[in-house]
């Protein structure tokens, strides 16, 4: 599992939308998230579930700026964690960031 803490220009409000573009300096990358954004929704989060599509995600939106800890409990699958602005975290896939080339100070935009 990859821990990455972004320092990102973020544009994540209103949480309606159910895509999320990561601009990196080498591709732009789409995806599409679950946006789980209340205290039942955040304690479930990916348990029990076997798998994750490619180019899918769940983004946990927070009502306060904070530090986030995890836990991966009854998670079947490896994912990777994006910590953004203390306020949104993004799970996806294990090696996805690796893979897509994702680093620190690239730009995500919900839309």
């Amino acid at each position: 599992m990859i821990f990455l803490f972004f320092v990102l220009l973020t544009v994540l409000s209103g949480c309606s939308a159910d895509n999320v573009i990561i601009y990196s300096k080498d591709t732009d990358i789409s995806i599409n998230v679950e946006i789980v954004d209340t205290n039942a929704e955040r304690a479930r989060g990916l348990m029990f579930r076997e798998s994750l599509c490619g180019n899918c995600g769940m983004l946990f939106a927070f009502d306060d700026l904070d530090y986030r800890s995890f836990w991966m409990k009854n998670t079947l699958m490896p994912l990777d964690i994006i910590f953004i602005d203390a306020r949104y975290v993004l799970e996806v896939n294990g090696g996805f960031t690796k893979e897509n080339n994702i680093n620190v100070g690239d730009k995500l935009v919900l839309r």
